[in-house]
């Protein structure tokens, strides 16, 4: 599912302190998802449980987010169809034209949180491309809903009604629903109190099991890229000094690694102090910044198509002027792939050895390969080869990590992500950037 178009279209217009750390172990997404409640996961959302553990007490909490990786030979020959599509079709059309995007690797983290009081569990995808918290309402009757859990009004004594409708169109996906109000538990040390979010009437097939099995979204964003005028959770929990830090870190594995991840709210990893890199937000609606170029290995060629032309003309701007100038970059855990324009992405394959079209690259050239050099807010950040290639031991195919969309916006799905330690700086609109340890 790919939850970034929000992200797009907005960016072209223009907790008591505490620490709370969301890991993962390793045990594959279908095994938890089974487990984790047993006879809970259709209708109703179960009551949730979050007892006081050492680690709250001592400001640190770890909530797991767990990998959905549906890698299977019908996803990857439909992701080629769909590569193949949007490269033709691009090549034919105006870069002007946003053209949609479908994430048909069916690749995501999701966690849990809690709602209402007492808390009914839902599992949602923790999501810096969007602003909006929204999980499946009792009364929605599309297929969807009555396969996830629902939110029961009925049953949360805290809940209240805003009387407000919300719509909101994603990449391939859209859902309709209220507006309410009530408590979020991210933890029983993260509270939000009175939190907007949204209970929907309508899910488009989009949400459908087997391929969604997330029950909603936890949107990260700030209050700028919300839907329905609601604040964003981050800035209630910035409002609210809900944080010991006024921040949170991302921490994603791959699945040839520990296979999950964790988000840590209010503190991040002090062992990445000293090799964090801190680059500038640029708007108000998500993590993005300026990005100025692609370079392989050590040569001077620059694959950002156009970056050359515009970093020549900024070079007498001021940073503002330079900013607004730039090309942008999102940093977005809701994305399976990496997004850009498909002139830069048709060479970046061509240099490499991969068909333009298809993605796809002869597993006996990884060895050769050498790094993709991303540089974000005037720094760069690399990819290893077998961090930009795909590589499926079990079919024996490789295949880019990579989609086209359109020259304005590049995002920096979870493959960027996966290799990076990512911290975002809810108060001071900054981003922290490190090479992942293994």
């Amino acid at each position: 599912m790919k939850l970034v178009t929000v992200a797009l279209l907005a960016l072209m217009r223009s907790v008591v302190c505490a620490t709370i750390n969301i890991p993962v172990d390793g045990a594959s997404a279908d095994v938890l998802q089974d487990s984790m409640v047993e006879g809970e996961h259709v209708g109703k959302g179960s009551n949730m449980h979050l007892p006081i553990t050492p680690d709250d007490v001592q400001g640190s909490f770890k909530v797991p987010l767990y990998l959905k990786n549906g890698l299977d030979p019908e996803s990857r020959r439909k992701d080629r169809l769909e590569r193949s599509r949007k490269m033709k079709n691009l090549a034919e059309s105006s870069l002007n034209n946003i053209a949609p995007l479908t994430n048909v690797r069916d690749y995501y983290y999701y966690g849990y949180i809690g709602v209402g009081n007492p808390p009914q569990k839902f599992s949602v995808i923790f999501d810096t491309g969007s602003s909006n918290i929204w999980v499946p309402g009792e009364a929605c009757r599309s297929s969807a809903c009555v396969a996830h859990r629902r939110f029961s009004k009925d049953r949360s004594s805290t809940f209240l009604p805003k009387s407000q409708k919300i719509e909101i169109q994603y990449g391939t996906g859209f859902i309709a629903g209220e507006i309410g109000l009530d408590t979020v538990q991210v933890s029983s040390a993260v509270v939000l109190r009175n939190q907007s979010f949204a209970l929907t009437s309508l899910e488009d097939k989009t949400f459908d099991l087997p391929r969604s099995q997330f029950d909603g979204l936890f949107g990260l964003g700030f209050t700028g890229g919300a839907e329905g005028g609601v604040e964003a959770p981050v800035d209630t929990m910035l409002r609210e000094n809900i944080l010991q830090e006024p921040l949170f870190a991302v921490k994603l594995y791959s699945s040839s690694n520990k296979g999950n991840g964790e988000i840590t709210f209010g503190s991040y990893d002090k062992n990445y102090s000293d090799k964090l890199s801190w680059l500038d937000v640029y708007g108000d609606y998500f993590w993005a910044t300026t990005m100025e170029g692609i370079f392989y290995g050590d040569e001077s060629i620059n694959y950002l198509y156009g970056a050359d032309k515009i970093n020549n003309l900024t070079s007498s701007m001021s940073p503002q002027e330079k900013a607004r100038a730039s090309r942008k970059a999102l940093l977005d855990t809701g994305s399976s792939l990496i997004y850009g324009d498909p002139f830069s992405l048709a060479a970046m394959s061509i240099r490499i050895g991969a068909d333009p079209t298809s993605g796809e690259i002869p597993c006996s050239a990884l060895a050769s390969l050498k790094p993709f050099h991303f540089v974000l807010g005037g720094k760069p950040f690399t990819m290893q080869p077998n961090e930009y290639i795909y590589h499926d031991e079990a079919s024996g195919t490789c295949e880019v990590q990579w989609m086209p969309v359109s020259e304005y916006l590049w995002v920096m799905g979870i493959p960027f992500l996966q290799s990076h330690y990512s911290v975002y700086n809810i108060k001071d609109r900054k981003i922290g950037l490190a090479r992942a340890a293994n």
